[in-house]
């Protein structure tokens, strides 16, 4: 497997803090068959991780890993906060896309709101031949109270990644319900742990992949699963044609 997402770089932002602890996590997601990690550190009014310096992290993990013979690939990539400053932030190279293939690029919204200008950049990334990825939407209050926001910024364009501890139900049964809803709306594109550590934000990434089976059945699992792979490659992922979250009564909010 390949998780386009993990905070596995040391020392950078509230993910692994040393490299004991990287190693520690790497070792973790080999146990959960993953191969290959996209390390993807916060950038955002709390953490400045600018693309340079990314890269050399991740070459520096992949030696120590290399040396402690630990089988796992780290790619560079980087969990931004969508700003008004975003497209000149990457045209600075402030701002890193997802393997520094120039083909993809994570996303992340506030926790409580969607910005008015995130139709607008999602627009002009894609002008510039990226194609945005809104990390954790099934995590944002906004969203989960008005999906159809959700639904109009896919529509445009943009794909998204759930977590997986929200598929299992880590962040409650509420959280867990709307991620299955985007799934069963086509609202979502990819799973990814956003593993911070081994212990309470761990990957979890096997156990959500088996329950998208159980629910959804083997081919969605293998979609989700490939569409990882395309990153990777820099190729086009799998998309089926989005539709609006159905309007039943909701977590008690329609």
């Amino acid at each position: 497997m390949i998780d386009i997402h993990c905070h596995i770089l040391p020392g950078i932002d509230d993910g692994a803090q040393t490299v004991e602890d990287s190693i520690e996590m790497a070792r973790a997601a080999i146990d959960e068959g993953i191969t290959t990690i996209i390390a993807t550190p916060h950038h955002n009014s709390h953490y400045q991780n600018y693309g340079s310096t990314i890269l050399d992290k991740v070459v520096q993990l992949n030696d120590v890993l290399n040396h402690q013979q630990v089988d796992l690939t780290i790619l560079p990539g980087q969990e931004p906060r969508i700003t008004g400053e975003l497209l000149s932030q990457f045209e600075t190279g402030e701002i890193h896309t997802l393997t520094g293939g120039r083909k993809y690029m994570h996303i992340e919204l506030p926790s409580n709101h969607v910005p008015s200008y995130s139709k607008s950049i999602v627009f002009e990334l894609q002008l510039k031949g990226i194609t945005p990825i809104i990390v954790h939407p099934e995590r944002n209050q906004k969203l989960i109270e008005e999906p159809d926001l959700l639904y109009e910024l896919v529509r445009d364009g943009a794909l998204t990644q759930v977590t997986a501890s929200s598929i299992i139900g880590n962040f409650g049964k509420n959280i867990q319900k709307f991620s299955q809803q985007l799934i069963e709306s086509n609202l979502t594109h990819f799973i990814a742990s956003d593993a911070h550590n081994t212990t309470n934000r761990a990957f979890h990434l096997r156990t959500a992949f088996e329950e998208v089976e159980r629910k959804f059945g083997i081919s969605v699992r293998y979609n989700l699963q490939e569409n990882a792979e395309y990153i990777v490659r820099g190729e086009s992922v799998l998309i089926s044609p989005p539709e609006p979250v159905k309007r039943k009564r909701f977590l008690g909010l329609f």
